[in-house]
């Protein structure tokens, strides 16, 4: 991979380009850091439902299927996505056609004509959207455990918004929000595949030079606090009880968050983890197991899921806080450490074989912190880390006061559930 260009548009819109050898593709991704964090009790699910509505038509191509007509043809992938943290818009397709990826994009951004009754239209949309997550807890867990832990504030809320806030939208809702989270101040455009940086910034400045100014609304200072383990159960009928126990961590950046990031892989990472071995191999409790963290700009956690039959959540859960418990006591194994560290480097190798993986390692790194931390120095960072260096940071997050169980299922004795948060 060749170095990552970094400049700006004659309208100061910020544009990194990264060249890729050896792929036919390109992938143009334009990332806006705002997203649910950003949003008020009221307009929770606007962010989300601001990304539907860049597909519903331009001056110039008046409705969906002109604008999806146009996607389509080009070959490729499309599509957007709306986080906590930011919100993003690509197009992957043959790298010749990057001018046309970026003229659709940029028409979306600039001329999206957000009409009254297409708003009106696409709120059923966004309440099936909401439905199907219902109907799926395996999905929907993260949303859970993430209420559990930041409750009633932007970080605890759902991206999707709740029906009420979804039905309660209009015209107005979208053109206020747009003028201070959508503009020059908040934007970055990123492309990498098979692709010149003079060629990006000329086809850019030419579309993007209608691209507003925006005084932006930051989003408000999340305050993390917690004095004791924390559980949450929310009932719902389903063959089986999903289950995440979990502790806070780290914002993005943290200098132990690659710690971090083995410890998950050690514990859940992968076929041969300490908790796929134990919760699925040796008692056949779960087919799927897994740890992951999260880094967000000002908070951050470590989560087991599982998804458990009715009557063994209590185990699961006791299993799960048991292998914290020894991160702990023992050391890992030299042979544990260097596995773990083999597997993060091979997946991130994999990963980044793709413009639109490229596209999006940098794009989070623009948007979340301050300095863009190439794969490579990242992976550094990694195999730095020692087998002390995870003892300690398993000591410094497995608190027994920071951990948190929140549980999708049938009612459960909450009382045997919290006594399953018990570390030493």
């Amino acid at each position: 991979m060749n170095k990552i260009k970094i400049s700006k548009l004659k309208n100061k819109l910020p544009l990194i380009v990264i060249p890729m050898a050896g792929t036919k593709t390109v992938t143009v991704l334009v990332v806006v850091k705002t997203g649910s964090k950003n949003e008020t009790k009221t307009d929770s699910g606007l962010s989300h439902f601001v990304e539907h509505m860049f597909f519903k038509g331009t001056k110039s191509r008046p409705n969906t299927l002109a604008l999806a007509s146009e996607l389509d043809a080009l070959g490729g992938e499309y599509n957007a996505f709306t986080g906590k943290d930011y919100t993003g818009y690509f197009v992957k397709t043959e790298a010749h056609k990057l001018s046309e990826a970026l003229d659709i994009l940029s028409d979306m951004l600039i001329n999206s004509k957000f009409e009254a009754a297409e708003i009106e239209r696409e709120k059923g949309v966004i309440i099936e959207e909401i439905n199907m997550y219902e109907d799926n807890p395996m999905a929907q867990m993260e949303d859970v455990f993430e209420e559990l832990l930041y409750g009633d504030t932007p970080a605890g809320r759902y991206t999707i918004g709740t029906k009420e806030t979804v039905n309660s939208f209009k015209q107005a809702d979208f053109k206020r929000y747009l003028k201070t989270q959508y503009g020059v101040n908040s934007t970055f455009v990123v492309v990498a595949g098979n692709v010149k940086l003079d060629q990006v910034a000329q086809a850019a400045n030419k579309l993007f030079k209608d691209y507003p100014i925006n005084k932006f609304r930051s989003k408000v200072k999340l305050v993390e606090k917690q004095n004791a383990p924390a559980l949450k159960i929310k009932i719902k009928a389903t063959d089986q009880s999903h289950l995440s126990v979990g502790v806070r961590t780290f914002p993005i950046g943290h200098k132990d968050g690659f710690a971090v990031k083995l410890l998950a892989v050690i514990l859940g990472g992968s076929m041969s983890s300490r908790l796929f071995i134990e919760l699925r191999e040796r008692r056949g409790l779960a087919y799927y197991v897994r740890t992951h963290n999260e880094h967000y700009v000002d908070s951050g956690y470590l989560v087991t899921q599982a998804g458990v039959p009715k009557d063994k959540v209590e185990e699961s859960a006791r299993l799960i806080v048991e292998a914290y418990q020894k991160m702990i006591d023992e050391n890992v194994t030299e042979a544990e450490l260097k596995r773990a560290k083999d597997l993060y480097s091979g997946r991130l190798a994999i990963q980044l074989e793709a413009s639109d993986d490229v596209a999006n390692w940098y794009a989070s790194r623009a948007v979340m912190e301050k300095a863009l931390i190439a794969p490579e120095e990242f992976l550094q960072k990694i195999k730095a880390v020692t087998i002390s260096d995870i003892r300690r940071v398993a000591r410094n997050i497995f608190v027994e006061k920071n951990l948190n169980l929140a549980v999708i299922g049938s009612q459960a004795d909450a009382k045997q559930l919290q006594a399953a948060l018990k570390i030493k």
